[in-house]
């Protein structure tokens, strides 16, 4: 539990300095390095990047229960569903904090950003980013092999990466959105195997299987 009490810590800090004047300018003069300074080559493909975490970000656990039906395979299943379940932890977080927080996209506020995408939600934190890092945690915590964890949490800097040269997101919401999400897939993780260890303890003769 010492990584969920020192994510608050670091969240709790993030959402603190986002407001301040001192941080958010060192947050648009980074933000003017990748965006202002891109390489406007790399646009179409930062853009499909940015795409693909509606299809790899929701497509991958709803793929794993799916595949647990056509195998029949329980433990699966249970795996599919845990890494819906810290998906839907992690949107609605990001939805509920988005409106606590009330952040202006960048390139509402400064002219000079080259925003690629006329997003009208809040900016801080970047949930492309927080899905995107929720899914590759889940992975990497319930599919425990080096080809499984290296390209999941590339894909997901990634496409963090392309929220800033697509203009929409500023560094420290790209920061908090990939926290909130590995927070979201560890918990969620963390407290499936506390039940588990419980259920177990309580009724050792059952095949109650915990979600």
């Amino acid at each position: 539990m010492g990584f969920i009490y020192k994510s608050c810590l670091l969240y709790t800090f993030l959402i603190f300095t986002s407001q301040t004047h001192q941080a958010q300018n060192a947050d648009i003069q980074l933000l003017r390095k990748i965006n202002v300074q891109r390489n406007p080559r790399l646009d179409a493909s930062m853009q499909l990047i940015s795409n693909t975490e509606a299809y790899i970000g929701i497509g991958l656990p709803v793929s794993v229960v799916i595949a647990s039906y056509i195998k029949h395979d329980k433990i699966l299943f249970q795996q599919g569903v845990n890494m819906c379940l810290a998906l839907g932890a992690s949107s609605v977080s990001t939805f509920i904090l988005k409106r606590i927080v009330n952040r202006t996209r960048p390139g509402y506020t400064y002219p000079d950003i080259v925003a690629f995408e006329n997003e009208r939600s809040y900016s801080f934190p970047s949930g492309h980013t927080s899905n995107a890092f929720c899914t590759a945690t889940s992975l990497s915590l319930h599919f425990k092999k080096w080809y499984v964890v290296i390209p999941s949490f590339l894909w997901a800097g990634t496409v963090g990466y392309s929220r800033m040269h697509l203009g929409v997101h500023y560094p420290s919401d790209v920061l908090a959105g990939a926290l909130l999400g590995a927070g979201s897939a560890y918990a969620t993780y963390k407290v499936n195997k506390m039940l588990k260890q419980y259920f177990a303890k309580k009724y050792p003769k059952s095949n109650t299987l915990v979600l």
